[in-house]
Protein backbone atom coordinates (compact mmCIF):
# COMPACT_ATOMS: atom_id res chain seq x y z
CA UNK A 1 0.00 0.00 0.00
CA UNK A 2 2.81 2.54 0.96
CA UNK A 3 4.36 1.28 -2.40
CA UNK A 4 1.31 2.32 -4.12
CA UNK A 5 1.43 5.84 -2.36
CA UNK A 6 4.90 6.59 -3.25
CA UNK A 7 4.05 5.93 -7.26
CA UNK A 8 1.08 8.52 -6.83
CA UNK A 9 2.82 11.03 -5.27
CA UNK A 10 6.09 10.58 -8.12
CA UNK A 11 3.46 10.68 -10.78
CA UNK A 12 2.03 13.59 -9.41
CA UNK A 13 5.21 15.44 -9.06
CA UNK A 14 6.22 14.50 -12.35
CA UNK A 15 3.14 15.87 -13.57
CA UNK A 16 3.83 19.50 -11.77
CA UNK A 17 7.28 19.46 -13.20
CA UNK A 18 6.40 18.64 -16.40
CA UNK A 19 3.63 21.41 -16.46
CA UNK A 20 6.17 23.66 -15.22
CA UNK A 21 9.01 22.63 -17.63
CA UNK A 22 6.20 23.30 -20.31
CA UNK A 23 5.28 26.33 -19.75
CA UNK A 24 8.55 28.21 -18.78
CA UNK A 25 9.65 26.89 -22.09
CA UNK A 26 6.77 28.51 -23.93
CA UNK A 27 7.67 31.61 -22.28
CA UNK A 28 11.05 31.36 -22.77
CA UNK A 29 10.03 30.92 -26.81
CA UNK A 30 7.39 33.83 -26.30
CA UNK A 31 10.49 36.55 -24.77
CA UNK A 32 12.96 34.79 -27.21
CA UNK A 33 10.39 35.64 -30.17
CA UNK A 34 9.83 39.39 -29.00
CA UNK A 35 13.60 39.88 -28.23
CA UNK A 36 14.12 39.12 -31.83
CA UNK A 37 11.48 41.32 -33.14
CA UNK A 38 12.88 44.34 -31.09
CA UNK A 39 16.11 43.46 -32.13
CA UNK A 40 14.85 43.53 -35.76
CA UNK A 41 13.27 46.79 -35.31
CA UNK A 42 16.63 48.11 -34.07
CA UNK A 43 17.86 47.25 -37.28
CA UNK A 44 15.75 48.35 -39.44
CA UNK A 45 15.75 51.98 -37.63
CA UNK A 46 20.42 51.93 -38.75
CA UNK A 47 19.42 50.32 -42.29
CA UNK A 48 17.91 51.52 -45.63
CA UNK A 49 15.54 48.98 -46.89
CA UNK A 50 14.32 48.07 -50.05
CA UNK A 51 11.86 46.15 -51.94
CA UNK A 52 12.35 46.58 -55.79
CA UNK A 53 8.95 45.25 -57.09
CA UNK A 54 5.04 46.44 -56.30
CA UNK A 55 2.09 46.65 -58.40
CA UNK A 56 0.33 49.57 -55.89
CA UNK A 57 0.52 52.22 -58.65
CA UNK A 58 -2.66 50.87 -60.06
CA UNK A 59 -4.26 50.89 -56.41
CA UNK A 60 -3.39 54.66 -57.20
CA UNK A 61 -5.70 54.78 -60.43
CA UNK A 62 -9.32 54.11 -58.24
CA UNK A 63 -11.17 56.22 -56.82
CA UNK A 64 -11.85 56.59 -53.08
CA UNK A 65 -8.06 54.83 -52.26
CA UNK A 66 -6.29 57.13 -50.29
CA UNK A 67 -2.49 55.69 -49.99
CA UNK A 68 -2.13 57.87 -46.69
CA UNK A 69 -4.97 56.22 -44.80
CA UNK A 70 -3.87 52.85 -43.21
CA UNK A 71 -6.32 50.19 -44.82
CA UNK A 72 -7.05 46.73 -42.72
CA UNK A 73 -5.36 43.84 -44.78
CA UNK A 74 -8.43 41.48 -44.12
CA UNK A 75 -10.50 43.91 -45.99
CA UNK A 76 -11.03 43.53 -49.33
CA UNK A 77 -9.55 45.75 -51.74
CA UNK A 78 -7.43 47.38 -49.16
CA UNK A 79 -3.78 46.88 -50.95
CA UNK A 80 -0.49 45.28 -50.31
CA UNK A 81 0.97 48.51 -49.62
CA UNK A 82 -0.12 51.74 -47.98
CA UNK A 83 2.56 54.37 -46.42
CA UNK A 84 1.56 53.99 -43.06
CA UNK A 85 1.66 50.12 -43.52
CA UNK A 86 4.70 50.80 -45.09
CA UNK A 87 6.06 52.44 -41.77
CA UNK A 88 4.75 49.70 -39.62
CA UNK A 89 6.35 47.17 -42.01
CA UNK A 90 9.60 48.73 -41.61
CA UNK A 91 9.80 49.39 -44.86
CA UNK A 92 11.83 52.63 -45.98
CA UNK A 93 12.19 52.74 -50.32
CA UNK A 94 9.22 50.60 -52.47
CA UNK A 95 9.38 50.64 -56.61
CA UNK A 96 6.90 51.59 -57.65
CA UNK A 97 6.19 49.71 -60.89
CA UNK A 98 4.11 50.90 -64.16
CA UNK A 99 2.91 47.56 -65.16
CA UNK A 100 1.68 47.35 -69.17
CA UNK A 101 -0.36 44.16 -70.00
CA UNK A 102 1.07 42.84 -73.35
CA UNK A 103 -1.64 43.38 -76.49
CA UNK A 104 -0.99 43.77 -80.18
CA UNK A 105 2.69 44.72 -81.67
CA UNK A 106 1.02 47.44 -83.91
CA UNK A 107 1.22 51.28 -83.71
CA UNK A 108 -1.90 51.94 -82.64
CA UNK A 109 -1.34 49.74 -79.23
CA UNK A 110 2.23 51.03 -78.63
CA UNK A 111 0.64 54.73 -78.26
CA UNK A 112 -2.19 52.79 -75.79
CA UNK A 113 0.81 51.51 -73.50
CA UNK A 114 3.06 54.64 -73.98
CA UNK A 115 -0.26 56.51 -72.20
CA UNK A 116 -0.97 53.79 -69.65
CA UNK A 117 2.67 54.24 -68.61
CA UNK A 118 2.61 57.47 -68.53
CA UNK A 119 -1.05 57.30 -66.79
CA UNK A 120 0.59 55.38 -63.66
CA UNK A 121 4.00 57.46 -63.40
CA UNK A 122 1.77 60.27 -62.90
CA UNK A 123 -0.06 58.14 -60.29
CA UNK A 124 2.75 57.96 -58.00
CA UNK A 125 4.03 61.47 -58.36
CA UNK A 126 0.85 62.93 -57.82
CA UNK A 127 1.01 60.82 -54.23
CA UNK A 128 4.50 61.92 -53.33
CA UNK A 129 3.09 65.29 -53.95
CA UNK A 130 0.31 64.76 -51.88
CA UNK A 131 2.14 63.14 -48.86
CA UNK A 132 5.41 65.57 -48.86
CA UNK A 133 5.56 65.07 -45.28
CA UNK A 134 5.22 61.11 -45.47
CA UNK A 135 7.36 60.86 -48.97
CA UNK A 136 9.47 61.76 -51.48
CA UNK A 137 10.48 60.47 -55.10
CA UNK A 138 13.75 58.87 -55.55
CA UNK A 139 16.33 58.74 -58.41
CA UNK A 140 19.32 57.64 -56.60
CA UNK A 141 20.42 55.44 -54.02
CA UNK A 142 21.85 58.62 -52.09
CA UNK A 143 18.03 59.65 -52.38
CA UNK A 144 16.38 56.98 -50.10
CA UNK A 145 19.41 57.72 -47.74
CA UNK A 146 18.73 61.39 -47.64
CA UNK A 147 14.75 60.64 -46.97
CA UNK A 148 15.17 58.26 -44.57
CA UNK A 149 17.25 61.07 -42.37
CA UNK A 150 14.07 63.03 -42.58
CA UNK A 151 12.05 60.86 -41.32
CA UNK A 152 10.57 60.30 -44.85
CA UNK A 153 9.82 57.11 -46.90
CA UNK A 154 11.00 56.69 -50.51
CA UNK A 155 8.91 56.11 -53.93
CA UNK A 156 11.35 54.71 -56.94
CA UNK A 157 9.50 54.37 -60.53
CA UNK A 158 10.42 50.97 -62.36
CA UNK A 159 8.47 49.62 -65.82
CA UNK A 160 7.44 46.50 -66.07
CA UNK A 161 6.85 45.10 -69.01
CA UNK A 162 8.99 46.61 -72.49
CA UNK A 163 6.26 46.54 -74.36
CA UNK A 164 5.65 50.28 -72.73
CA UNK A 165 8.75 51.85 -75.70
CA UNK A 166 7.08 49.58 -78.25
CA UNK A 167 9.88 49.84 -80.34
CA UNK A 168 10.99 53.19 -79.78
CA UNK A 169 14.14 53.59 -78.17
CA UNK A 170 14.21 57.25 -77.50
CA UNK A 171 11.69 56.03 -75.52
CA UNK A 172 14.02 54.72 -72.71
CA UNK A 173 15.33 57.99 -72.38
CA UNK A 174 11.86 59.84 -71.90
CA UNK A 175 11.16 57.43 -69.03
CA UNK A 176 14.89 58.14 -67.31
CA UNK A 177 14.05 61.56 -67.53
CA UNK A 178 10.73 60.98 -66.22
CA UNK A 179 12.83 59.79 -63.00
CA UNK A 180 11.82 55.53 -64.40
CA UNK A 181 15.11 53.49 -62.95
CA UNK A 182 14.59 50.38 -64.40
CA UNK A 183 12.45 48.42 -67.15
CA UNK A 184 11.44 44.66 -67.33
CA UNK A 185 11.97 43.80 -70.46
CA UNK A 186 9.05 41.73 -71.10
CA UNK A 187 5.86 40.01 -68.78
CA UNK A 188 4.13 37.17 -69.34
CA UNK A 189 4.15 36.99 -72.86
CA UNK A 190 6.94 37.03 -75.54
CA UNK A 191 7.36 40.59 -77.01
CA UNK A 192 9.01 42.88 -79.40
CA UNK A 193 12.32 43.13 -77.26
CA UNK A 194 12.68 39.32 -76.15
CA UNK A 195 10.94 36.15 -75.57
CA UNK A 196 9.22 35.50 -71.91
CA UNK A 197 9.27 32.48 -69.70
CA UNK A 198 5.58 31.41 -69.66
CA UNK A 199 4.90 32.03 -72.96
CA UNK A 200 5.64 28.95 -75.19
CA UNK A 201 3.19 28.78 -77.93
CA UNK A 202 6.05 28.81 -80.27
CA UNK A 203 7.78 25.84 -78.72
CA UNK A 204 11.48 27.35 -79.60
CA UNK A 205 12.75 30.08 -77.02
CA UNK A 206 14.35 32.39 -79.33
CA UNK A 207 15.96 34.90 -76.63
CA UNK A 208 17.14 38.90 -77.41
CA UNK A 209 15.69 39.78 -81.10
CA UNK A 210 17.72 42.11 -82.59
CA UNK A 211 15.73 45.40 -81.43
CA UNK A 212 16.15 43.70 -77.96
CA UNK A 213 20.43 43.91 -78.53
CA UNK A 214 19.55 47.75 -78.96
CA UNK A 215 17.47 48.03 -75.94
CA UNK A 216 20.08 46.76 -73.95
CA UNK A 217 22.93 49.01 -75.30
CA UNK A 218 20.44 51.98 -75.17
CA UNK A 219 19.76 51.06 -71.33
CA UNK A 220 23.43 50.57 -70.61
CA UNK A 221 24.18 53.97 -72.39
CA UNK A 222 21.37 55.77 -70.42
CA UNK A 223 21.79 54.16 -66.96
CA UNK A 224 18.49 52.56 -67.02
CA UNK A 225 18.75 49.55 -64.87
CA UNK A 226 17.76 46.18 -66.87
CA UNK A 227 15.57 43.56 -65.46
CA UNK A 228 15.15 40.46 -66.40
CA UNK A 229 12.41 38.89 -64.04
CA UNK A 230 9.86 37.69 -66.59
CA UNK A 231 12.60 36.87 -69.32
CA UNK A 232 12.96 32.98 -70.29
CA UNK A 233 16.21 31.43 -69.97
CA UNK A 234 17.98 32.17 -73.65
CA UNK A 235 16.45 36.00 -73.02
CA UNK A 236 18.14 35.85 -69.44
CA UNK A 237 21.88 34.32 -71.04
CA UNK A 238 21.76 36.68 -74.32
CA UNK A 239 21.40 39.97 -72.14
CA UNK A 240 23.65 39.16 -68.97
CA UNK A 241 26.42 38.84 -71.97
CA UNK A 242 25.29 41.83 -74.36
CA UNK A 243 25.25 44.36 -71.20
CA UNK A 244 27.81 46.24 -69.92
CA UNK A 245 26.37 47.25 -66.35
CA UNK A 246 25.32 44.69 -64.02
CA UNK A 247 21.57 43.75 -64.40
CA UNK A 248 18.74 42.40 -62.03
CA UNK A 249 15.78 40.12 -61.10
CA UNK A 250 13.36 42.55 -59.70
CA UNK A 251 11.30 39.83 -58.05
CA UNK A 252 12.20 36.24 -58.84
CA UNK A 253 12.95 33.14 -56.64
CA UNK A 254 15.41 29.92 -57.08
CA UNK A 255 14.46 27.24 -59.36
CA UNK A 256 15.93 25.31 -57.55
CA UNK A 257 13.83 25.30 -54.53
CA UNK A 258 10.84 25.52 -56.43
CA UNK A 259 10.43 24.08 -59.63
CA UNK A 260 8.90 27.44 -61.76
CA UNK A 261 9.92 28.58 -64.59
CA UNK A 262 9.91 32.18 -63.54
CA UNK A 263 12.52 31.20 -61.04
CA UNK A 264 16.21 30.99 -61.89
CA UNK A 265 18.30 27.88 -62.07
CA UNK A 266 21.34 27.88 -60.00
CA UNK A 267 23.78 28.50 -63.15
CA UNK A 268 21.42 31.38 -64.05
CA UNK A 269 22.38 32.55 -60.35
CA UNK A 270 25.90 32.07 -60.43
CA UNK A 271 26.15 33.84 -63.67
CA UNK A 272 24.61 36.67 -62.78
CA UNK A 273 26.41 37.32 -59.79
CA UNK A 274 29.07 36.57 -62.13
CA UNK A 275 28.39 39.91 -63.55
CA UNK A 276 27.50 42.12 -60.54
CA UNK A 277 24.02 41.52 -60.42
CA UNK A 278 21.52 40.62 -57.73
CA UNK A 279 18.16 38.36 -57.45
CA UNK A 280 15.82 39.96 -55.75
CA UNK A 281 13.32 37.59 -54.20
CA UNK A 282 9.98 37.13 -54.79
CA UNK A 283 7.21 36.39 -52.46
CA UNK A 284 4.38 35.30 -54.79
CA UNK A 285 3.88 31.98 -53.04
CA UNK A 286 3.68 30.16 -55.98
CA UNK A 287 6.66 31.17 -56.87
CA UNK A 288 8.22 29.94 -53.25
CA UNK A 289 6.84 26.94 -53.05
CA UNK A 290 4.79 24.35 -54.59
CA UNK A 291 1.09 24.51 -54.14
CA UNK A 292 -0.07 20.68 -52.56
CA UNK A 293 -3.62 19.39 -54.91
CA UNK A 294 -6.28 21.79 -53.94
CA UNK A 295 -9.16 19.99 -56.60
CA UNK A 296 -11.98 23.00 -56.23
CA UNK A 297 -9.23 25.45 -56.22
CA UNK A 298 -7.64 24.31 -59.51
CA UNK A 299 -11.15 23.77 -61.55
CA UNK A 300 -12.48 27.35 -60.45
CA UNK A 301 -9.02 28.75 -61.63
CA UNK A 302 -9.39 26.50 -65.24
CA UNK A 303 -12.89 27.78 -65.23
CA UNK A 304 -11.76 31.43 -64.57
CA UNK A 305 -8.76 31.20 -67.41
CA UNK A 306 -11.57 29.93 -70.02
CA UNK A 307 -14.01 33.10 -69.04
CA UNK A 308 -11.01 35.46 -69.53
CA UNK A 309 -8.87 33.63 -72.02
CA UNK A 310 -7.13 36.86 -73.39
CA UNK A 311 -6.61 38.34 -70.13
CA UNK A 312 -3.37 39.42 -71.04
CA UNK A 313 -4.29 41.36 -74.43
CA UNK A 314 -7.35 43.52 -71.71
CA UNK A 315 -6.30 47.19 -71.35
CA UNK A 316 -9.12 48.49 -70.00
CA UNK A 317 -8.23 49.65 -66.09
CA UNK A 318 -11.64 49.33 -65.75
CA UNK A 319 -12.70 45.79 -66.81
CA UNK A 320 -9.24 44.45 -65.41
CA UNK A 321 -10.26 45.71 -61.71
CA UNK A 322 -13.47 43.40 -62.03
CA UNK A 323 -11.57 40.70 -63.16
CA UNK A 324 -9.19 41.05 -60.37
CA UNK A 325 -12.07 41.01 -58.12
CA UNK A 326 -13.42 38.07 -59.61
CA UNK A 327 -9.98 36.10 -58.73
CA UNK A 328 -9.96 37.65 -55.48
CA UNK A 329 -13.23 36.19 -54.71
CA UNK A 330 -12.05 32.58 -55.71
CA UNK A 331 -9.33 32.74 -53.39
CA UNK A 332 -11.63 33.71 -50.10
CA UNK A 333 -13.79 30.78 -50.88
CA UNK A 334 -10.68 28.35 -52.17
CA UNK A 335 -7.87 29.99 -50.37
CA UNK A 336 -4.35 29.12 -51.65
CA UNK A 337 -1.84 26.88 -50.04
CA UNK A 338 0.59 29.96 -49.28
CA UNK A 339 4.12 29.33 -48.72
CA UNK A 340 5.73 30.87 -45.51
CA UNK A 341 8.27 33.73 -44.02
CA UNK A 342 10.31 30.80 -43.49
CA UNK A 343 10.03 29.05 -47.21
CA UNK A 344 10.93 32.47 -48.22
CA UNK A 345 14.06 32.72 -46.26
CA UNK A 346 15.29 28.98 -47.72
CA UNK A 347 15.48 31.15 -50.89
CA UNK A 348 17.53 33.70 -49.55
CA UNK A 349 19.83 31.05 -47.54
CA UNK A 350 20.12 28.93 -51.29
CA UNK A 351 21.38 31.82 -52.99
CA UNK A 352 23.88 32.80 -50.13
CA UNK A 353 25.09 29.02 -50.24
CA UNK A 354 25.38 29.01 -53.66
CA UNK A 355 27.09 32.52 -54.57
CA UNK A 356 27.38 34.08 -51.08
CA UNK A 357 25.10 36.94 -49.56
CA UNK A 358 26.21 39.92 -52.00
CA UNK A 359 23.76 38.90 -54.75
CA UNK A 360 20.45 38.59 -52.82
CA UNK A 361 17.47 40.62 -52.00
CA UNK A 362 14.05 41.74 -51.74
CA UNK A 363 11.30 41.93 -54.47
CA UNK A 364 7.69 41.18 -52.79
CA UNK A 365 5.48 41.78 -55.91
CA UNK A 366 2.68 43.18 -53.39
CA UNK A 367 -0.30 43.71 -55.53
CA UNK A 368 0.76 42.17 -58.33
CA UNK A 369 0.11 38.11 -56.21
CA UNK A 370 2.84 38.47 -54.23
CA UNK A 371 2.08 37.37 -50.37
CA UNK A 372 3.27 34.84 -48.07
CA UNK A 373 2.02 33.49 -44.42
CA UNK A 374 3.66 35.78 -41.83
CA UNK A 375 4.39 38.58 -44.55
CA UNK A 376 1.24 38.97 -46.56
CA UNK A 377 1.44 42.53 -46.62
CA UNK A 378 4.00 45.04 -46.54
CA UNK A 379 2.92 45.48 -42.50
CA UNK A 380 4.59 42.01 -41.70
CA UNK A 381 7.82 43.08 -43.76
CA UNK A 382 9.70 43.12 -40.48
CA UNK A 383 8.85 39.54 -40.02
CA UNK A 384 11.91 38.44 -42.91
CA UNK A 385 14.26 40.42 -41.13
CA UNK A 386 13.03 38.07 -37.71
CA UNK A 387 13.33 34.99 -39.65
CA UNK A 388 17.06 36.11 -40.93
CA UNK A 389 17.99 36.92 -37.34
CA UNK A 390 16.50 33.42 -36.40
CA UNK A 391 18.39 31.89 -38.90
CA UNK A 392 22.17 33.57 -37.88
CA UNK A 393 22.08 36.55 -40.01
CA UNK A 394 23.95 39.55 -39.17
CA UNK A 395 22.82 42.89 -39.09
CA UNK A 396 25.59 43.67 -41.68
CA UNK A 397 24.48 40.81 -43.88
CA UNK A 398 20.47 41.90 -43.28
CA UNK A 399 21.76 45.61 -44.54
CA UNK A 400 22.94 44.14 -47.33
CA UNK A 401 20.09 42.10 -48.45
CA UNK A 402 17.60 44.93 -47.52
CA UNK A 403 19.00 47.06 -50.03
CA UNK A 404 22.55 47.39 -50.02
CA UNK A 405 23.60 44.88 -52.32
CA UNK A 406 20.89 46.50 -55.25
CA UNK A 407 21.94 49.92 -54.45
CA UNK A 408 25.48 48.85 -55.46
CA UNK A 409 24.31 47.48 -58.92
CA UNK A 410 21.90 50.76 -58.83
CA UNK A 411 25.77 52.96 -58.71
CA UNK A 412 27.57 50.58 -61.06
CA UNK A 413 24.51 50.76 -63.50
CA UNK A 414 24.84 54.91 -62.99
CA UNK A 415 29.04 54.58 -63.24
CA UNK A 416 28.59 52.37 -66.36
CA UNK A 417 26.56 54.78 -68.63
CA UNK A 418 28.46 58.10 -66.97
CA UNK A 419 31.86 56.13 -68.72
CA UNK A 420 29.98 55.37 -72.13
CA UNK A 421 29.55 58.94 -72.05
CA UNK A 422 32.49 60.21 -71.77
CA UNK A 423 34.47 57.67 -74.21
Amino acid sequence: MLKGKFSVYFLWLFLIVTTISVSCAKKEGKTEEKDLLARAREIHQRIVTVDTHCDTAMMLLRGGWNPAEEHDPKMPGSGKIDLPRMKKGGLDAEFFAAFVAQGPRTEEAYTQARRRTEELIRAVKDMVEKNQNLIGLGYTPEDAYRLKKQGKLTAFLGIENGYAIGRDLSLIKYFYDQGVRYITLCHTSDNDICDSSTDRREPEDNGLSEFGRQVVAECNRVGMIIDISHASDKSFYDVLSLSKAPIIASHSCARAVCDNPRNLTDDMIRALARKGGVIQICFLSSYVKTPKPNPERAKALAEFRAKYSNLRDIQDNSLRQKIMSELEEINRKYPADLATVQDLVDHIDHVVKLVGVDYVGIGTDFDGGGGVLGCNDVSEMINVTVELLKRGYTEKEIAKIWGENFFRVFRQVTEVARKLKTA
